[in-house]
């Protein structure tokens, strides 16, 4: 899942060798903490939050598809 993840954050941004991602969590809960380059930041978000809730379908689809949760959230 983090490879997901990771991949498609780098496909979105101007900056890929910037791009952050921590995993945090135990068991069946993961938490993914994304960071990336501060021009990027409206790119991974997009308009009205529109990316960002895409790509949180996307991982979470894919957690449960595995038989995991998943959460991701964007640091500032």
């Amino acid at each position: 899942m983090r490879d997901l993840v990771h991949y498609l954050v780098k496909a979105l941004v101007d900056q890929p060798d910037k791009v952050v991602l921590e995993e945090k969590g135990s068991g069946d809960t993961v938490l993914f903490e994304l960071s990336v380059a501060p021009e990027d930041m409206g790119k991974v978000i997009g308009r009205n939050g529109k990316t960002i809730e895409a790509l949180r379908t996307v991982v979470q689809l894919a957690a449960t598809s595995s038989g995991k949760k998943c959460r991701l959230e964007v640091l500032g």
